[in-house]
């Protein structure tokens, strides 16, 4: 009886090994340092050609200052919330917005993008409120959504008033995605926080929220 020849060890040093730990480490301080390079230089070049020529770094030190225009983008945004929180600020505001509502086309676009930024970040708003499991795009194909809220009193006539407004983000970038009206009885609440939900949608499933029991249990597709 032979015995089976025993498979010679091709990486007896464990170089493998040791390269992908390089690349675990490597990968995701690489891509957040170009994340991180792409916003400085984008916000230079957008504000930096506005300064006049003697305001200029290159006039007055002689040489580009990388970041100073994300700067002063970071001051620009916050004296703009200083102004807008006080009364006069808010008449200024008020003035500006009368002014853009009365163009057709801008007032469309202005207030499609203010109600939305305005539901994302206004403190206290109920966007993306729970992390919802759902069937999409068809029946026993399940993704992560998020709940954004009911449907409004007319649609609501139609459907019936057991039905909830759920936002499916696409991964890796949560960004887009489809908007779904369903019948609250579809959705299942998940046990994991909405930031938690969104990391697990950006890695693709790799980064996973940690363990929790639930009693909830997965409906049977037609």
């Amino acid at each position: 009886m032979r015995l089976p020849r025993a498979v010679p060890d091709t990486d007896p040093l464990g170089m493998k090994k040791y390269l992908i730990t390089g690349l675990l480490i490597w990968i995701p301080l690489s891509v957040t340092v170009m994340v991180l390079a792409w916003i400085v230089n984008t916000l230079d070049g957008w504000i930096i050609p506005w300064l006049p020529q003697n305001l200029r770094p290159q006039t007055i030190l002689g040489f580009d200052a990388p970041g100073l225009g994300a700067a002063m983008g970071i001051l620009i945004l916050f004296a703009t919330g200083v102004i807008a929180a006080n009364v006069l600020g808010q008449k200024i505001v008020t003035s500006w917005e009368a002014l853009l509502a009365r163009i057709p086309v801008v007032k469309s676009i202005y207030y499609s993008i203010k109600q939305v930024s305005d539901t994302l970040f206004t403190t206290g708003s109920q966007a993306f409120s729970k992390a919802l499991l759902v069937q999409f795009p068809r029946k026993g194909s399940w993704t992560i959504a998020f709940l954004t809220g009911t449907p409004n009193s007319d649609i609501a006539q139609l459907l019936g008033d057991d039905y909830v407004s759920i936002y499916v983000p696409t991964t890796p970038f949560p960004t887009s995605g489809y908007f779904l009206m369903m019948p609250s009885a579809d959705v299942i609440e998940l046990d994991m926080s909405v930031d938690e939900a969104l990391k697990y949608i950006v890695s693709m499933g790799v980064v996973a929220p940690p363990s929790r029991t639930t009693e909830n249990s997965l409906p049977t597709p037609d």
